[in-house]
């Protein structure tokens, strides 16, 4: 059977058996009721385990809405009107409503980007600013001892509006949710309390319950106060095709289920070959992003088996942190312990890769540098075809694969 895989602007292909060929996971297919703003419409009007936003807020109050910055695929600007209009219904002032982009440990905004996040008409009609972790208040300490530090814009409004997307996250299980809170506007601080879980075996992709980095992340949510949320899930061209409102917790879930539906891919076992790409350009720009697609992957891989990563990574490696833990790091194994000890942003996808090459090798087929990518423990190859074939030339005629065209989606999910 022929696969092919998109790589940069073109594509990788190759010819594997049938008999080899466990599973091509991509997304499931499934009819949308809605998309876009009618989504977001009928979440808002559909509320869950929550009263109608309008009817939960009142004239005078001091309203924050928490959304995504420029980092995050949420189309803000397909959210925020319907929700202006619930809380002009019940007779909020445009005055009292405050858009706060969350930054987490990100740059600030220009101007230009917040318009593009939220669109003209919103910019135009409400105060719009960014998280700013160096004026927060001191709300709390989560049970793990993460403090709740928050941005004080939120920490001090009288009703909290999250918004997100709902995606699959390599450690905090999905995105979404009081995820809005911590990290979205905590501090520095806050964030390497909270991120250092990482290295729990449970604090993985596509899991809730028993997750000790998400429980810390929703406890902060309940500490803060979340009043409303509303989360929408996107297809694989970041278009709304389901939302979700009303309570931070049981709507997020109801939204994880739906997202599950969409993007968990039963696998029959794991494979001793994994060929896994973000799907070509832009998403596969530096293996920053394309490190997205490998997380992933480590899901449908064997214990000493081999990843192949496509990803052509014509910027290299996408950020100073992650480049700096990568060349600076004696050993895979010294970032997963380094990690543990002082999380950093950048380093944490470093660590991240280091996870992975505890169990599995990684092949990588991209443009930088051959000499290059060997330094950061991985192993250089060519093109899928040189690559595919020293795998099955390593584990026999009988290898098994699983093929992830759109790894960055896909969650393989070992039943």
């Amino acid at each position: 059977m022929k696969l092919e895989f998109g790589y940069g602007k073109g594509v990788q292909t190759v010819e594997v058996a049938e008999k080899n060929l466990l599973a091509v996971l991509q997304s499931n297919p499934m009819e949308h009721a809605r998309r876009g703003q009618d989504a977001v419409r009928y979440a808002l009007e559909n509320p869950i385990g929550s009263a109608r936003l309008r009817e939960l807020v009142k004239a005078g109050q001091k309203i924050a809405i928490v959304t995504s910055d420029i980092s995050r695929p949420l189309p803000s600007y397909d959210v925020l009107p319907g929700v202006l209009e619930e809380l002009f219904a019940a007779g909020v002032a445009k005055e009292d409503i405050t858009v706060v982009f969350a930054l987490g440990s990100h740059r600030p905004h220009t101007q230009e980007e917040m318009i593009q996040l939220v669109g003209q008409d919103v910019f135009s009609q409400v105060r719009c600013v960014d998280s700013d972790p160096g004026d927060c208040i001191h709300m709390g300490t989560t049970p793990a001892g993460t403090p709740v530090d928050i941005t004080r814009v939120v920490a001090e409004a009288d009703f909290k509006i999250c918004l997100g997307n709902i995606e699959f996250h390599y450690f905090a299980g999905y995105s979404g949710g009081a995820k809005a809170i911590m990290p979205g506007v905590s501090t520095r601080d806050a964030i390497q309390a909270n991120h250092r879980m990482m290295v729990s075996q449970d604090a993985c992709a596509g899991k809730l319950e028993g997750n000790p980095l998400r429980a810390d992340i929703e406890q902060a949510g309940d500490i803060c106060g979340i009043d409303y949320i509303v989360n929408a899930v996107l297809d694989e061209h970041k278009h709304i095709v389901y939302a979700v409102a009303g309570d931070v917790t049981k709507a997020h879930r109801v939204g994880c289920a739906y997202l599950d539906q969409m993007y968990r891919c039963s696998i029959p076992q794991k494979a001793d070959i994994v060929l896994v790409s973000q799907g070509g350009a832009p998403k596969d720009a530096n293996l920053y992003q394309t490190q997205k697609a490998l997380d992933n992957a480590k899901h449908a891989v064997k214990k000493g088996g081999t990843i192949i990563l496509m990803g052509a990574c014509p910027e290299g490696l996408g950020s100073k942190k992650f480049e700096s833990w990568l060349v600076n790091a004696p050993t895979a194994h010294s970032m997963v312990e380094r990690i543990g000890k002082e999380f950093e942003l950048g380093g944490h996808k470093a660590a991240a890769i280091g996870m992975v090459l505890e169990n599995a090798a990684i092949d990588l087929i991209s443009e930088m540098d051959p000499e290059f990518v060997r330094s950061i423990f991985l192993n250089p190859q060519p093109d899928l075809e040189t690559a595919f074939a020293q795998a099955m030339e390593k584990y026999g005629d009988n290898a098994t694969v699983i093929a992830m065209p759109y790894g960055g989606a896909t969650l393989p999910i070992c039943e």
